[in-house]
């Protein structure tokens, strides 16, 4: 089931706090994507790339798991995948 959801937020270059929880949380971590945190070596260009992507926008989330209290899913931003243009991006 894919849930219908605004970003937020971006938090870094693989997590997005959504306007509308999913289950108990409004954080969702894209699958299968491993970018750098914030605050370290490529974090803020990862955050910039998923932000430029997907900030401010209508995304569909399908859920495929769970990790910290986030939602870990793939993420579309109409027919597009965003998980598969950041991992084309090296994240």
């Amino acid at each position: 089931m894919a849930y219908k959801r605004t970003v937020k937020r971006v938090l870094d270059g693989d997590t997005v706090e959504v306007n509308r929880k999913i289950g108990n949380t409004r954080y969702v971590r894209l699958a299968n994507v491993d970018a750098p945190e914030r605050g370290t070596r490529g974090g803020t260009k990862a955050t910039n790339v998923l932000r430029g992507i997907i900030g401010g926008q209508k995304i569909s989330v399908t859920p495929v798991g769970r990790s910290y209290n986030r939602v870990v899913g793939q993420v579309r931003k109409g027919r597009k995948s965003v998980n598969k243009r950041m991992q084309e991006k090296g994240y």
